[in-house]
């Protein structure tokens, strides 16, 4: 998969973002392109990761993560604005890719603030890895374009795009050596953002200026078979990136559960 290809997609994604109230329809996309629907699909998926309507309903569905924290509107009144005709559909698939409901979402502000707080304030990062070695394990080195003082949260997700939790994920203090273990074989996709330390909540909610990276090419977990060592950089964010829909706290709230468990099971 080639992110640089097909420059003329960043014309059809600024569009997309300009307008995201506006019905999407595939065929305006790929008039906007000048080419046919089949075509302007193909090499949408093959620079984004994704196909210009799901990429498009991702993009609503930040919008309304925006909406639920600037705005006073209901729940249903957002599910309107990006499109949601129905209030159970928008709350579920709201729920299926941010990780929480719509209200949760809107009152984690001081969860925010309380988890970075136990972050900073955290002397041993060792996360709690599965017991069974028996799978596979996906590690490698990441670094950063800018420097920043921070965490990173890294995570192996099954679409191109960090929505839903990760299916295997973890927090790190710092840049250098990660390890995910006891990794199922599988198909993934690596994505990871950073958190500074000075990073407001509302930042940390809405994370449209941190830095970010996903694997270009699917992770492929076989049996009895090593991973290639992966070698991932942070970057600023690009316009051709997928929005990052997974709710930061909620893995940041997992990360520390999980610590708090390996100290409990230390003490008996």
């Amino acid at each position: 998969m080639t992110y640089d290809r097909y420059s003329e997609i960043d014309g059809v994604i600024a569009y997309i973002h300009q307008s995201i109230s506006e019905p999407h329809l595939l065929t305006r996309l790929a008039g906007y392109a000048g080419y046919s629907p089949y075509h302007f699909t193909r090499i949408f998926k093959e620079r984004t990761g994704l196909s210009p309507l799901y990429y498009v309903s991702s993009l609503r569905l930040q919008k309304a993560k925006d909406l639920l924290l600037r705005t006073h509107l209901s729940i249903r009144d957002i599910g309107l604005e990006i499109g949601q005709q129905s209030l159970g559909t928008f709350t579920s698939r709201f729920t299926e890719r941010v990780g929480v409901t719509p209200s949760q979402f809107r009152n984690s502000a001081q969860q925010t603030d309380d988890h970075l707080h136990s972050l900073k304030n955290l002397s041993d990062w060792h996360d709690l890895h599965p017991a069974s070695q028996t799978y596979g394990r996906v590690e490698g080195t990441i670094e950063a374009e800018v420097p920043f003082a921070g965490f990173i949260l890294l995570g192996l997700f099954a679409k191109p795009i960090p929505e839903g939790l990760p299916l295997y994920g973890t927090l790190l203090s710092s840049l250098g050596h990660f390890s995910l273990t006891g990794v199922k074989p599988g198909t993934y996709y690596l994505m990871a953002t950073s958190v500074s330390w000075g990073m407001q909540a509302m930042d940390i909610l809405l994370p449209q200026t941190t830095l970010r990276t996903r694997s270009k090419s699917p992770i492929h977990v076989k049996p009895f078979s090593a991973v290639p060592h992966q070698q991932v950089m942070l970057y600023l964010p690009r316009l051709d990136d997928p929005p990052i829909l997974i709710s930061l706290p909620l893995l940041m709230n997992n990360f520390l559960s999980r610590v708090s468990q390996r100290h409990t099971t230390r003490v008996h």
